[in-house]
């Protein structure tokens, strides 16, 4: 709703800008602003309904992507933020659970309609040790939350050794450490280990003796999704591991995509995933990453709050016909600010009329006119852009999410009155009238 919100705003200021040289104070139009805020946000929730139809549900996430990818695209993309959206549908969190729990790869080659999802965690890795087995059906894990290798020194410092057998002792006891904590991790039946940072040569060689699969150098993101979906605890000294920190995975591969050994770590727990973006070139992908970042936020918050509305700027210009009646029930100057409150509403249908290559005043009239003839159904009707027509927005697939249109309406109020009250402290400085526009427009000129 990014780019309502602005449009709205822009026209709000414009309209301000008009109740300004009519003589009305900004102060007035705030308050006219946030009644008619009010009201539209009432009239949006009276108007809204739920669905259950995974159609419209769909439907609505389309929407959201219309005019930023193509339409195969955005139907492709569609499928796969929705069928993400339904899997972590049962997680507990906040709005932003689907960007930490959804790993975003990007992958070169291929087009983005092959573009996938993977319900595990895959990462562009392979096993520190080929010798060991490239894949397996289940086991016991565990996660390192450090290193697997011998401790530096954070300070310069020299040792001097005065004989061969002094370093020897040094080697020895760096051995002992090293097979120490490869043998708790063998004792405890691990078979699968993740570590964050590094693991020495001497150890993949004791872990691999001990047949223990190895990984090494994860980001700390991808640490928490693979402890998430494994049930595993991340421990910071392999000593302290206990048989309560394992978990368990359900199957490891490796595959190789354009190239390059991907692997694979799928777990019974869930909660987390993976949308592999493919693109032939990074600003592909990136677009089509930000189209899945559009369509999985939807998707997401969708299902947790499935109220909709018409799309096609119909909810928009039913409360513009809305607010002008409301109007009419406030006595003051507050009404004027209704009223371009209602006007600026009506940027959404204009812009979508002008993108349409139709006649934005021509679209709004027979917008109003048409819901006006229709008193059952009249919000619904909008304008369908692709083919110029005016119908019910549900009959035909273009839905908005409540919520969406709800933040774009309160966002772009906000914004509007933060910028008048600044002119109002402006104003506060100098003689308490009204500016003179006219030698401002000249200036201009």
């Amino acid at each position: 709703g990014t780019t309502s919100t602005v449009i709205l705003t822009a026209e709000l200021l414009q309209n301000s800008l008009e109740l300004v040289r009519m003589g009305i104070h900004p102060s007035t139009v705030i308050n006219g602003f946030l009644m008619a805020e009010g009201e539209a946000i009432s009239e949006l929730d009276r108007i809204s309904r739920k669905t259950d139809s995974t159609g419209e549900l769909k439907s609505v996430i389309s929407t959201t992507l219309a005019g930023k990818i193509g339409e195969s695209l955005a139907s492709h993309i569609t499928e796969i933020a929705f069928e993400a959206a339904e899997l972590l549908s049962e997680e507990q969190g906040g709005d932003d659970l689907e960007r930490l729990r959804v790993k975003r790869l990007q992958v070169s080659g291929g087009s983005t309609a092959d573009s996938y999802l993977v319900n595990g965690l895959m990462i562009a890795k392979s096993r520190v040790d080929i010798s060991t087995p490239s894949s397996s059906e289940g086991g016991v894990m565990a996660i390192i939350d450090g290193g697997l290798e011998n401790a530096k020194l954070e300070m310069d410092a020299e040792i001097e050794v005065s004989s061969p057998g002094v370093l020897r002792g040094f080697h020895d006891r760096s051995l002992s450490k090293l097979r120490d904590e490869v043998g708790h991790l063998s004792s405890l039946g691990v078979e699968l280990l993740i570590v964050r940072e590094g693991i020495s040569d001497d150890a993949v060689s004791m872990l691999s003796e001990a047949g223990i699969t190895s990984y090494r150098r994860f980001e700390r993101e991808d640490l928490e999704r693979l402890s998430k979906i494994t049930g595993t605890r991340m421990v910071r000294r392999p000593l302290r591991i206990t048989e309560d920190d394992l978990g368990t995975f359900t199957r490891r591969r490796e595959d190789t995509v354009a190239g390059i050994t991907h692997s694979v770590i799928e777990g019974s727990e869930g909660g987390a995933l993976t949308v592999v973006i493919r693109g032939t070139s990074p600003q592909i992908r990136e677009e089509a990453v930000r189209a899945f970042d559009d369509a999985m936020g939807v998707s997401f918050r969708i299902i947790r709050d499935s109220r909709v509305i018409p799309g096609g700027g119909a909810i928009q210009t039913h409360l513009a016909r809305h607010l002008r009646s409301f109007a009419l029930g406030n006595p003051g100057r507050e009404q004027l600010a209704v009223e371009g409150y209602a006007a600026a509403l009506e940027i959404i249908p204009r812009t979508l009329a002008e993108n349409a290559g139709l006649d934005p005043i021509d679209v709004v009239l027979d917008l109003s006119a048409a819901q006006a003839s229709d008193n059952e159904n009249g919000p619904w009707i909008g304008l369908n852009a692709m083919t110029g027509e005016r119908c019910r927005m549900d009959e035909v697939g273009i839905l908005d999410p409540l919520f969406v249109t709800r933040h774009s309406i309160s966002g772009s109020t906000e914004a509007a009155i933060s910028v008048l009250r600044i002119n109002d402290v402006l104003w506060a400085k100098q003689d308490p009238t009204t500016p003179d526009w006219k030698n401002e427009e000249d200036q201009e000129d």
